[in-house]
């Protein structure tokens, strides 16, 4: 056979263009949707529900410890499954309606002050919502274990060609990254009014995003299962059933294995240690705690990273075939050090978009590691069937993501670790979303009142809006009073002066916003009660003077909430500024003067503010209170400093490990070649050996 035939294909080892579709469509799962959730969960736990980094990082590793034990059990089931549809269709259809739904339970963390109110203090309230997410997580990554396993156990069989293994993953890739290119979008959509609604967070917005991706996924399952086959079916339905711990002990006394395994698992783990901090830095560094602008740069990056993903692909089949796969290998992890290095010019507030540099290196870098991965897992599984008589693909495939897993497990925690080291605040943030959304509420009222549906159009629709307004402030009034009487009754640890005083003031805040809405309570009945009596057809002069009166009124609980927020945010910054520093003391003390100098005009702005003013003056003032309070989320000098450090630092020096470990693999191409022969004519002889009653020889 000479060097050129190696790479031709012979047309019963061609995969049709319509299964290479189907199975690429797969990669949506384990590509797409995990990585969104292993990556959002965590960020908007912190930045939006104001979680602990740390206790996410904690609570994250369980799911990724369950996910990777799981792996070798659903992998050897798949082995040993015998169905009239095969051993893995069937696992594509239930794990992938699996997976729909489990993704849209995730995204509905109970949360808001009604469920506040359950509990004796916020540790608690935020307990529980830890809790919840940890379970949704554990249901989610068992079902995309259900269907990724034995997905990427049916591509391995699919075909036992060495290029056209590697085409068929490819596809996976492909596919995945194309739909990958509007995951990196979902935190932006989020973000979006529209799913979110005026007051909520992008935690809001991805319950509707989330139902939006079901809605697709389900489909698919289905085309999946019924479109997709399993040549090798035949053969293996005869292979008789083995037991787990042998399988597991074959698969993991593979040399070659082992060494390409600790390779993926080395640079893996490098880069799931920190990249949670790369959604941190677009938001907090490069756009200075903006996070709708940094939302769509992260959308941005995310959209050039699949694009870069899809693209990769056509390059990678032309190299691969050339130089071979374990140089490939070593090919995209330079690529992926040098697009860490250059991290530390385009990590650059005045040139944003110089993040896509080191996006597209580590694109292909990703592409070409992540593809050429399972596609050499393959290789490997050839070489284990000339030894051993036997195909195990699932008990391999999911070995080598169980060591994957496990890196990504021990990851998820230091990951939180990571970010509480570096002293991130993520009750400052929590808190401006908070404030933030008491504005965007206001002005999204006051722009009712002043609109069509309000004064400017018919004395109609403006009884109309009236009625609709009243009501829906009562009982937001009545439910923020039962939060402020339970608040205002808990008794607190008094363990130092200054949280005795915070306390003290508390409840003092609380007393009195309790107080204000108690009377607005009591002034919307009344509004309501004349509302109730009016004739059918009230004069323009009444309807006009009733509307009045209720604008101020339906505003008011809302104006509350912002001070009693302003209060909040103001105790937490002025607490931690009180806080002994060690390092970089200046800076940090210059940090906080200035982020309290902001905070107490905006206090004093909305302390200022009116309700009984013109709502023209009341949009302008809400608006710029709106612009001013975006800042506030400003992260110390010392914290931005040390994300950028870890975040670049860490995988570019397990990338230099990983690659010391791919050196030591040795199963080349020519030796595939070789493997790949002896198959055929020991398969060949086996043939003729039933045929003529005879056994064949053993290679």
């Amino acid at each position: 056979m000479n060097k050129n035939s190696k790479n031709i294909t012979i047309p019963q080892d061609r995969i049709p263009f319509t299964q290479l579709a189907a199975y690429g469509a797969g990669g949506i799962i384990p590509i797409a949707l995990f990585n969104v959730a292993g990556i959002l969960v965590g960020l908007m736990g912190n930045i939006s529900l104001g979680l602990s980094a740390f206790w996410l990082g904690f609570i994250l590793i369980i799911p990724r410890l369950w996910d990777a034990l799981s792996d070798p059990i659903i992998g050897h089931i798949s082995d040993n499954t015998r169905t009239r549809w095969g051993r893995r269709r069937p696992y594509l259809l239930v794990g992938g309606i699996l997976v729909s739904i489990t993704f849209v339970i995730m995204w509905w963390i109970p949360k808001g002050e009604m469920v506040q109110t359950w509990f004796p203090s916020e540790s608690s309230y935020h307990a529980f919502q830890l809790v919840y997410i940890l379970f949704t997580l554990l249901l989610f990554f068992t079902a995309v274990n259900i269907f990724e396993i034995p997905h990427g156990a049916l591509g391995m069989e699919m075909t036992t060609d060495y290029h056209a293994r590697t085409r068929l993953f490819s596809a996976k890739s492909f596919v995945g990254n194309l739909f990958a290119m509007s995951t990196p979008w979902l935190f932006a959509i989020a973000t979006m009014e529209v799913f979110k609604g005026p007051g909520g967070n992008e935690a809001d917005g991805m319950r509707y995003v989330s139902l939006m991706i079901a809605a697709i996924l389900i489909p698919l399952s289905f085309w999946w299962f019924f479109k997709l086959r399993e040549p090798g079916f035949q053969k293996v339905s005869k292979q008789e059933k083995t037991h787990f711990w042998k399988d597991m002990k074959l698969v993991v006394s593979n040399r070659n294995f082992v060494m390409l395994t600790l390779t993926v698992f080395t640079l893996a783990m490098g880069f799931n240690f920190v990249q949670l901090l790369g959604s941190y830095i677009p938001i907090f560094y490069v756009f200075g705690g903006d996070k709708v602008a940094g939302a769509t740069m992260l959308g941005i990056n995310g959209t050039v990273w699949a694009i870069t993903g899809v693209l990769a692909v056509f390059p990678l089949n032309w190299i691969s075939p050339k130089l071979g796969k374990r140089n490939t290998l070593i090919i995209a992890m330079v690529l992926m050090s040098l697009a860490q290095l250059s991290k530390i010019v385009c990590y650059n507030p005045q040139y944003p978009y110089l993040i896509v540099i080191p996006t597209i290196l580590l694109s292909i870098g990703m592409l070409f590691f992540f593809t050429l991965g399972s596609s050499m897992v393959g290789d490997i599984c050839d070489e284990d069937e000339l030894n051993t008589g036997k195909r195990s693909e699932g008990s391999y495939y999911a070995i080598f993501w169980w060591f994957i897993k496990m890196g990504t497990a021990l990851a998820s925690f230091v990951a939180g670790a990571l970010i509480v080291f570096t002293m991130f605040d993520e009750a400052q943030v929590t808190k401006v979303d908070s404030l933030q959304g008491n504005i965007r509420e206001l002005r999204s009222k006051v722009q009712i009142w002043n609109g069509d549906e309000g004064f400017k159009g018919s004395t109609v629709s403006l009884l109309e809006t009236t009625k609709k307004q009243c009501a829906d402030a009562l009982d937001e009034s009545k439910t923020y009073v039962n939060f402020l009487e339970k608040e205002s009754v808990k008794k607190e640890s008094e363990s130092n002066q200054n949280i005795a005083k915070y306390q003290i003031d508390r409840k003092s805040a609380l007393l009195n916003a309790l107080s204000v809405t108690k009377s607005t309570v009591v002034g919307l009945e009344h509004i309501q009660s004349q509302l109730e009596t009016l004739e059918s057809q009230p004069s323009d002069s009444v309807a006009i003077r009733l509307s009045n009166e209720a604008v101020s009124l339906t505003l008011q609980t809302k104006f509350e909430k912002a001070k009693m927020n302003s209060f909040e945010l103001i105790s937490h910054l002025n607490s931690k500024s009180l806080e002994p520093k060690l390092i970089k003391k200046e800076e940090t003390d210059k940090h906080y003067n200035l982020i309290m100098q902001e905070i107490t005009g905006v206090r004093d702005r909305i302390a200022d503010i009116q309700t009984t003013s013109s709502l023209a003056s009341l949009d302008n003032d809400l608006g710029t209170i709106e612009k001013e309070i975006m800042p506030l989320t400003q992260q110390t000098p010392y914290t931005l400093l040390m994300m950028r450090i870890v975040e670049i630092g860490l995988p570019f020096l397990l990338s230099l490990v990983s690659i010391f470990f791919v050196l030591k693999y040795s199963l080349t191409e020519k030796r595939s070649h070789e493997i790949k022969e002896l198959l055929k004519q020991r398969n060949s002889e086996r043939s003729n050996g039933e045929n003529s009653g005879t056994e064949p020889s053993i290679v």
